[in-house]
């Protein structure tokens, strides 16, 4: 549980004056004038800033004497958290995904509320949830099973035509993810820019790798048994697109990935993409955008497991206090990029 004495009280406020829903449930919002705690999200007018106290739950709020808001209703958060927590163990437990009308009844929501409930706590629709996790499961499982099939059934699908249907969220073909690509054709090159060597490798899906100062060694590193091919006829088009991408920075949005993570990367991972170009957010900000706001260490991480840098824009995350932070291949192309981008 968060204690008030570690809360920003800074990120707290700015939270309040955007009504960011992300907070509700990491701290309330104390009005000592009108002697009321709510929401960081609630729609009220704003109060003055020096009449504003900020305390981890309403607990801590009503031992000073605060009394919840009945606009915001700041309690009734304990009931939703525990609604998708219970909604997260049912999807665990199913040998189905559960629909979303189950899930709802059972929450005591209606589905399009619950729907709403479940994304903002965890930055997935819970049939979203539910696919990630079975392929979670599956990206495990293939490191253990004999076989494919095998696999496909420890991971929870019903048959082995459910898992393809859904392979696409995954990329390389399933078998490459416990042999380190094998059956796998990935095209690559080294060129030069603006920024130094810069590596570019791709499926027939997409862009599967793009970093700075890696050559083939570090990609065979990656995909040990995957085919490697040097250029390219097809390759060669989806390379000029990600040179432009990269010395004039922007929106990359039509250049195809192959990449897979975890629920929580893809989550931030998808954030990333929605920032818009010239524009940075905090690690706190995309915490709390992916409805985690107290796993800014664990965003932290997953903006650094992100495998192909630019097209995914990491470079667009800094620390709350504005300063760059890090980035894997040094902070003179971050900043770079930022200044094209802003320019």
């Amino acid at each position: 549980m968060t204690d008030s004495h570690t809360l920003d009280p800074q990120a707290c406020w700015q939270a309040v004056l955007a009504r960011d829903r992300a907070w509700d449930g990491v701290f309330v919002t104390g009005v000592l004038t009108t002697g009321i705690y709510c929401r960081p999200s609630c729609p009220a007018r704003h109060p003055a800033r020096g009449n504003v106290r900020f305390f981890a739950d309403g607990a801590a709020a009503q031992r000073e004497g605060l009394r919840a808001c009945l606009r915001c209703r700041p309690d009734d958060l304990a009931r939703d958290a525990a609604a998708v927590a219970g909604a997260i163990a049912t999807i665990k437990a199913a040998e189905e995904p559960p629909t979303l009308t189950d899930l709802a009844a059972q929450a005591g929501y209606s589905p399009a509320h619950f729907q709403k409930l479940f994304t903002r706590h965890t930055g997935l629709s819970p049939a979203a949830y539910a696919r990630a996790l079975r392929q979670r499961r599956m990206g495990d499982v293939l490191q253990e099973a004999d076989s494919v099939t095998e696999a496909i059934h420890a991971a929870g699908y019903g048959a082995p035509s459910r898992f393809y249907a859904e392979s696409d969220r995954l990329g390389m073909a399933p078998s490459a993810w416990r042999n380190g690509g094998a059956g796998t054709s990935i095209h690559w090159a080294q060129v030069a820019t603006s920024l130094g060597p810069m590596l570019v490798a791709a499926t027939e899906k997409g862009v599967c790798r793009l970093s700075f100062g890696e050559g083939e060694e570090a990609l065979r590193a990656r995909f040990p048994n995957a085919t490697l091919e040097q250029g390219g006829g097809d390759f060669a088009a989806l390379l000029d697109a990600v040179v432009d991408a990269v010395e004039l920075p922007g929106r990359a949005d039509h250049i195809p990935l192959d990449v897979a993570g975890t629920a929580f990367q893809e989550a931030v991972w998808r954030q990333l993409r929605a920032i818009p170009p010239g524009e940075t957010r905090s690690y706190a900000q995309i915490a709390a955008a992916v409805g985690k706001p107290g796993a800014v260490r664990a965003t932290g991480s997953a903006n650094g497991a992100n495998h192909v840098s630019v097209l995914i824009p990491c470079h667009r995350v800094v620390r709350s206090d504005g300063s760059l932070g890090g980035y894997a291949w040094g902070l003179e192309i971050k900043r770079a990029l930022l200044e094209r981008e802003r320019g």
